[in-house]
């Protein structure tokens, strides 16, 4: 297909109907585009993670001889891992309906087995370590931690579940209680501990806290002595620093890899954390640099419709910092020609000397030019998918409102026999249209509404809170009538906090202020306070005074 596409643009510039140049398109990543939407992809996944789930139950059993038979063991967690895969496809639809995603999830789970596995395997083969070290030295917290930053919290929540679930077949009879325990509590821990994680260092607050609850459950069940507190001696005390060492050196250690695998995790499986959009906050962005100096108006515009998104995204627990900085760069397409757009003009409009199809063309493709620096600047895809989206298939309604009266215009010509039927422009609603897709997320949603709310509210005459919340109601309810918010997910119950959050913010940035009385001129007999009776200023000291004072201190002739 590339050679064809490469041939038939040839053709074209030959002729001179192209430039030769092709315009970049958003692509995904390879291990996304392979692992998305495949059942069968999806289904060899769940098989991979019951083999490896059973392969690790039959060495323990085989290996300790505790469990009874190996085969009885296998086939207890083939039915325990089969469940775990029925209520993940219950209770997680979405995620399960994302390959990508599906493997993040079972691949993080049976990491986490193998783990348990290789703790018990090393504790057995070295005599010097007490059994105790078994449940001290498991990374409890790494899919927890990993599903809750990268998927939510819920799908913590189901790791810390499934993993507790599975790893109890991994362990002595007289440890199962234990582990169970010490493995939900450590869970629920890291699920809490990174609901919102904007910092890396968060990761390690998260690690350093299961750390703690795997000390105090581990001390609850004996695992780790108390005696020493009360008078033991230096070995007991060294025995208890060396557990208390073990279980906080593992969850650090979880949490500073995890730390480290984040940015290739986000990259292979387009997934993008709160930690990364703050750091694509940043205002120091090429792109935002350049807005600032060649479009200040743009990028004022910008700043305001992040402030609004962000508000109406917290109130309806959309994610905030994604709407943040997706508003910062939804308009850089205006960056080609920022004069065309009425927030950059000056004294003179270069849309007086175009026809209004024209015109629509210059704004309607500030989208597509968008999308292209987007991504030769290697923007996150969820920001370009917000540019290509913000403004959906809506229509420019300014100069198709134009294009009609000049028609009109041109057709009260004919009726007077100055123009013919033929030279009358045709107008197509079409040609006056963004080329969309309408918004398909509620964060894109968000983002258009905002947009939208913002330049209107610069025409707002003298605002008050009533023209402010009429001018947002009327701005979304078109939208809806237009059918701009079909595929977006956002519900009426969303919409309503939208509509409030906006009128909100608005009023706050609109408000009025208090009309300060201008100072009265002075009467002909009447002297400024400033001025002297002599009509000299007061308190105002000459240069040559100054400088004759200066000589004197210093000394100088």
């Amino acid at each position: 297909m590339e050679l064809f596409d490469s041939i038939r643009r040839r053709r074209l510039t030959q002729k001179g109907l192209s430039s030769g140049k092709k315009r970049r398109t958003q692509a995904d990543g390879p291990v996304a585009v392979s692992l998305d939407r495949s059942n069968i992809v999806r289904y060899s996944v769940y098989a991979l993670f019951v083999v490896c789930a059973a392969l690790l139950a039959f060495d323990h059993a085989e290996t300790s001889g505790e469990n009874g038979s190996p085969y009885a063991s296998t086939l207890s967690i083939v039915l325990a891992a089969g469940m775990v895969v029925a209520l993940f496809e219950c209770f997680h639809p979405k995620t399960a309906h994302r390959n990508g995603h599906v493997f993040l999830v079972f691949f993080c789970l049976a990491f986490q087995l193998a783990s348990i596995w290789l703790v018990t395997v090393m504790v057995d083969a070295n005599p010097a370590l007490s059994q105790s070290f078994k449940l001290l030295l498991i990374p409890y917290g790494f899919a927890p931690m990993v599903l809750s930053v990268l998927l939510g919290s819920r799908l913590g929540l189901y790791a810390t579940g499934a993993g507790s679930l599975l790893g109890a077949f991994l362990m002595p009879k007289e440890a199962i209680l234990t582990y169970l325990v010490m493995s939900v509590v450590c869970g629920l821990a890291v699920v809490l501990v990174t609901r919102q994680v904007r910092k890396r260092g968060r990761l390690l607050r998260a690690g350093f806290y299961v750390g703690g609850a795997g000390v105090l459950v581990a001390s609850s069940f004996g695992l780790i002595a108390l005696g020493p507190l009360s008078g033991g001696g230096v070995i007991a005390w060294q025995l208890f620093g060396i557990k208390i060492a073990a279980a906080f050196g593992v969850g650090l250690v979880t949490g500073m890899i995890v730390s480290g695998l984040l940015p290739l995790l986000e990259s292979t499986f387009n997934l993008t954390t709160d930690i990364s959009w703050l750091e694509l906050s940043d205002l120091n962005h090429k792109l935002l640099r350049r807005m600032q100096l060649e479009a200040p108006g743009t990028f004022h515009h910008s700043m305001v419709v992040a402030s609004l998104a962000e508000a109406a995204a917290e109130e309806i627990g959309a994610n905030p910092m994604m709407c943040r900085v997706c508003s910062y760069f939804h308009d850089i397409g205006k960056l080609q020609k920022p004069a065309y757009f009425i927030e950059n003009q000056g004294e003179s409009n270069p849309h007086d000397s175009l026809t209004p199809t024209m015109s629509a063309l210059v704004i309607i493709a500030h989208v597509k030019d968008g999308v292209d620096m987007a991504i030769k600047g290697k923007l996150n895809p969820r920001i370009i998918d917000v540019i290509r989206e913000h403004h959906g298939t809506s229509l420019v309604y300014f100069f198709y409102r134009k294009a009609e009266e000049q028609r009109k215009l041109e057709e009260g010509k004919v009726e007077d026999g100055l123009e013919n039927p033929e030279d009358l422009p045709d107008i197509d609603a079409k040609n006056f249209r963004y080329p969309g897709p309408t918004p398909q997320t509620r964060e894109s949603g968000i983002i258009s509404l905002a947009d939208a709310v913002e330049s209107a509210a610069r025409a707002l005459r003298k605002p008050t809170p009533g023209k402010i919340r009429s001018l947002v109601d009327e701005i979304v309810f078109n939208r809806i009538r237009d059918g701009q918010l079909d595929n977006c997910g956002l519900t009426v119950s969303d919409l309503r906090k939208t509509r409030d959050s906006f009128a909100k913010t608005l009023r706050s940035m609109l408000h009025s202020r208090i009309d300060y009385p201008r100072r009265e001129k002075q009467g002909d007999g009447e002297n400024p306070q400033h001025l002297s009776s002599d009509g000299h200023a007061r308190n105002v000291v000459s240069v040559e005074e100054v400088e004759e004072h200066r000589r004197k201190a210093s000394g100088e002739p």
